[in-house]
C-alpha cells in the first residue's frame, strides 16, 4: 500500500510506477532502426497470454518514481523517447510528456489504446487487443496501427481495426514471436494480397538487444 501523498502524486501523474528505462534501438514499426530511450511503465489490465513482458503487469511491483527523475535520466541519451508498458495509458501521461517536451524531446507512445488518451505525443503506435478494445478517440489520432498476428482470425481483427483509423495511419502486421515460423508465411501472403499493409518484425530480437 502506498502512503497518501505518494498515491496522490501517482494519481496526478507526478509519479509513475517505473519498471525500467533503457537506451536501445527501436525494433518495431515505422521508427525501427532508430536509437531511442525507452520508458517502461508498470501496470497492465489487458493481459495478453503471449505477452513477453508479463512482469510489467502488476504496477505494485514497480516503485513510484518522480517524473523529474525519469526525465533527467532520459536527457543523457536520445532525443526520441518511447513510453511503453505494460499499458502506459493507465496513468496520466500529461505531466511526464509536458516535461519531456519542455526539454525538446520527441515523445512516442506504444499503447493498446484501452484507456483514455492522455499526454502530448509526436507519434502514437496503436496496438489494439481483442481482450480490451481501444477507446473511440484514439483511432483517428494513431500514426501507426500494429496488429500482432497469433492465428488466422487476427487478420479479420486487423481489417476491423484498420477500418477505424485515419487514411494516413500506417498499417503493420507483426508476427507473435513464439509463432513466427508459422505465421510469417501467412503474413507475407496476406500483405501481398492486401498491399495497404506492411510487415513489422521485432528486429531487436534478431539483433539480440533489449
Amino acid at each position: 500500500m502506498l502512503d497518501k501523498e505518494t498515491q496522490k502524486a501517482v494519481d496526478k501523474g507526478e509519479m509513475l510506477p517505473l519498471m525500467e528505462a533503457f537506451y536501445t534501438i527501436q525494433g518495431e514499426g515505422f521508427y525501427k532502426g532508430t536509437a531511442a530511450y525507452f520508458i517502461r511503465v508498470g501496470g497492465c489490465d489487458v493481459g495478453c497470454h503471449w505477452c513477453d513482458v508479463k512482469e510489467s503487469w502488476d504496477a505494485e511491483k514497480h516503485p513510484p518514481t518522480h517524473i523529474e527523475d525519469i526525465v533527467n535520466q532520459s536527457l543523457k541519451y536520445s532525443k526520441t523517447i518511447v513510453v511503453t508498458g505494460g499499458e502506459p495509458l493507465m496513468w496520466n501521461m500529461f505531466p511526464l510528456t509536458q516535461k519531456l517536451k519542455e526539454k525538446g524531446m520527441k515523445t512516442h507512445i506504444e499503447t493498446s489504446g484501452s484507456h483514455s488518451l492522455t499526454g502530448i505525443w509526436d507519434w502514437i503506435c496503436l496496438s489494439p487487443k481483442k481482450l480490451r478494445l481501444p477507446t473511440s478517440e484514439i483511432y483517428q489520432k494513431a500514426n501507426e496501427l500494429k496488429i500482432i498476428i497469433y492465428n488466422s482470425h487476427d487478420f479479420i481483427f486487423a481489417e476491423e481495426m484498420a477500418s477505424k483509423v485515419s487514411d494516413d495511419c500506417i498499417l503493420y502486421l507483426q508476427p507473435e514471436w513464439s509463432r513466427r515460423d508459422k505465421v510469417i508465411p501467412e503474413i507475407v501472403d496476406f500483405v501481398m494480397k492486401n498491399p495497404k499493409w506492411k510487415v513489422s518484425l521485432q528486429t531487436h530480437k534478431y539483433l539480440n538487444i533489449p
